[in-house]
């Protein structure tokens, strides 16, 4: 039998002494799944109805206390359908514009699903980027570009970017 010890295997081989394993691995991105992407969605649409409920509510206490007159018009202000989709369209794509921006490549979605959206080369995505995916996001139609598989909508495509599943990915390590 071969009975080496530890101490005479780093006298043998001079190498072994080190104690310090490192890995070196290349990173790996692994693209979002279609589902998560999916619930990426519902709950930053989730999120914008509770900021604008916010809002609402805030506006009206506001002017309920300082300025009763002007809510008194309200409700015999007449609708017009058009405009109100055109502003919960600009407010949707400058509210996620602002997140993903501000958020790094983050959403509400992202961050409940640890997704995050990178260039395609895999660096993170710069402010501006992320404001103009959000203001993609409010194109008319762009919703249904995301279907299919792979998952690339036009928010991705016109922006150089991918959402990536964090969980599933190797990523870089960075030094700050």
């Amino acid at each position: 039998m071969n009975t080496t010890t530890d101490e005479q295997a780093t006298e043998i081989i001079p190498e072994l002494e080190t104690t310090e394993t490192s890995v070196i691995s290349e990173p790996f991105y692994a693209l979002a799944t279609t589902g998560k992407r999916f619930g990426n969605y519902l709950i930053d649409m989730a999120s914008f109805y509770l900021f604008m409920m916010a809002i609402g509510l805030t506006i009206g206490v506001f002017f309920g206390l300082y300025a009763p007159e002007l809510i008194e018009g309200i409700d015999s202000a007449t609708e017009n359908p058009f405009a109100d989709r055109f502003f919960s369209l600009v407010a949707y794509g400058i509210y996620m514009g602002l997140m993903e921006g501000l958020l790094k490549g983050k959403t509400m979605g992202k961050l409940l699903t640890k997704t995050r959206t990178v260039y395609t080369d895999g660096t993170p995505i710069s402010f501006g980027t992320g404001f103009k995916r959000g203001l993609i996001k409010a194109v008319p139609f762009c919703v249904f570009s995301a279907l299919g598989t792979p998952c690339r909508p036009w928010q991705d495509l016109w922006t150089k970017t991918m959402v990536i599943d964090e969980k599933e990915s190797v990523l870089e390590e960075t030094t700050t």
